[in-house]
């Protein structure tokens, strides 16, 4: 429009303007070719907003709110706008910098709602969605996307149709506590109590509780804060009973659609976010890997992706570790109550002693953690004892092979962890072997591989240049003499211990938790 021809951009201008006004104006005629219009009118400002000193941002909040918040159901108008924002990205970003961050609940609706058929033009926009103040609540809608989606077919089934009226949710500000209390999670390890967990009908509280939750993944705008609605324990339930016996179509392709979007965004967090925005990212994650939509598919990739990340993000930023010390001691002390819990307790024990509890430099947040290891290890040396006495102890029951074999896969790494810590940190040597000593004389309680994992751990304390060679910090380079330089090796030195213990890697460190190995030193 006016391509080459500026001087009829001052000319149309006006029209323009007071065309945009009347389609506006007109909000509850909303149709789908009033929208479309108003994408060709919106076009016409970016491109020459400059000419005619007009502001964008007003009209393209005015289209969102007004136009999109009603018509995102319709299949033309959704395809419209995502192209028009795929088309203007680069403008959007560096004139309008909020602009998409603060719909991203919106933008979510459209690719909940039809699924497929836009993946590949959301894709293209939704690195755009991040920003500072989207960061953290866009993660838990993304595990959410299989919610939205009941949500939204369950608020077509109330209202009829989605088309008929503006079905955005309008919602309290968040008191300023909820912003103190995410605050005090992310440093100290407490989590936000569920006030209606003791409810007097737990009917009427699963479906209050489904509810607020629907509610909240239906509004339009990006409220900044994260809500804690999985907090509730019956939630998973109360979305299963709405869900139903069978899947819809749109709903199956949301949960295949949903670990590439979150995948995307944890490929951009990597690359691009700071250090500060990670840290408070990480309680939510933990807390949400076992508290998402019930489908087992879909729990168990989302559950590989939050790993990997929580990973490769210890390996950016080591110093991390002693950061969310409270949250990762608390996660590791917890009763592991789900496969979920114990394989998130185990990646974390791993995480601990390949990067020393943060480092060399970080003694209080190390001794932390290792004793937050030494207690782990000794409960589960006790175990037996304790559920004699029947108390709840925070370890796995060995009442089968799976759960022995998981229970040693937990103890490998703790002692492993342990082991490496007390590489890093020689002040925790002479507790490390007390603690090993211990374990390789529990052959009788210990699976096999445990204890020949301590035995052999303290053979290697007793050769130190050997043992920092071997079981140093992979993000420190120790150049006593007689250290090994593992990175200048030209191939891998895997042994028999479930870890990659090469240095200067690229990439998130490797390591194999396999059953098979276990079984194959039992």
């Amino acid at each position: 429009m006016c391509e080459g021809q500026i001087d009829l951009v001052g000319t149309i201008n006006i029209p323009m303007s007071k065309l945009f006004q009347r389609c506006t104006a007109s909000v509850s005629q909303y149709r789908s070719s009033t929208c479309l219009l108003m994408l060709a009118i919106l076009q016409f400002y970016l491109d020459f907003g400059e000419y005619v000193l007009h502001d964008t941002d007003p009209s393209l909040n005015i289209f969102l709110k007004s136009c999109l918040s009603r018509l995102y159901a319709d299949r033309t108008v959704a395809s419209a706008t995502l192209d028009f924002l795929n088309h203007n990205r680069r403008k959007l970003l560096i004139l309008h910098p909020t602009l998409l961050p603060q719909y991203f609940p919106l933008l979510l609706k459209i690719i909940a709602w039809h699924g497929s058929v836009m993946a590949e033009a959301f894709l293209q926009i939704f690195p755009a969605l991040m920003g500072p103040s989207s960061f953290l609540p866009l993660f838990p809608a993304l595990l959410d996307l299989p919610t939205l989606v009941l949500a939204l077919e369950d608020l077509e089934r109330r209202s009829g149709s989605l088309l008929s009226e503006n079905v955005s949710i309008v919602q309290k500000s968040p008191a300023p506590e909820a912003l103190l209390a995410l605050m005090d999670e992310a440093y100290t390890g407490s989590s936000t109590p569920d006030q209606d967990a003791d409810s007097g009908d737990e009917v009427s509280a699963s479906k209050d509780e489904a509810d607020a939750l629907f509610a909240h993944l239906l509004r339009d705008e990006n409220d900044g804060l994260v809500e804690r609605h999985w907090t509730f324990s019956g939630m998973a339930a109360a979305v299963e009973a709405v869900m139903g016996p069978t899947q819809s179509e749109r709903l199956k392709q949301s949960i295949d659609l949903m670990p590439k979007f979150l995948r995307l965004y944890f490929g951009v967090a990597i690359r691009d976010v700071n250090d500060s925005l990670l840290c408070a990212l990480l309680p939510t994650l933990f807390f949400r890997i076992d508290a998402m939509f019930p489908d087992k598919q879909f729990s168990s990739e989302a559950q590989k992706a939050c790993l990997e990340f929580m990973l490769a993000a210890f390996q950016r930023s080591p110093q991390l570790i002693s950061i969310v010390k409270k949250p990762i001691i608390d996660k590791i002390g917890q009763p592991y109550t789900s496969s979920a819990k114990a394989e998130l307790a185990l990646q974390l024990c791993w995480a601990i002693g390949e990067y020393g509890g943060g480092g060399s430099s970080q003694k209080a947040a190390a001794r932390e953690l290792f004793e937050c290891l030494e207690l782990l290890l000794y409960e589960n040396l006790s175990s037996r004892g304790a559920r004699r006495m029947g108390d709840i102890p925070r370890v796995l029951s060995d009442g089968n092979l799976l759960e022995r074999a998981s229970r040693a896969r937990l103890l490998c790494a703790v002692v492993t962890a342990i082991t490496k810590l007390a590489t890093c940190h020689k002040e925790f040597g002479p507790r490390a072997h007390v603690c090993l000593t211990k374990v390789a004389r529990s052959h009788q309680v210990l699976d096999k591989v445990v204890w020949r994992h301590a035995r052999d751990y303290l053979g290697l304390m007793h050769e130190p240049v050997i043992c920092s060679s071997i079981l140093g910090p992979s993000n420190e380079i120790d150049d006593r003499p007689g250290t090994i330089r593992w990175a200048d090796a030209d191939s891998k030195a895997v042994t028999h211990i479930p870890f990659y213990l090469l240095q200067g890697k690229e990439g998130p460190p490797f390591h194999d938790f396999s059953l098979s190995d276990l079984f194959g030193h039992a």
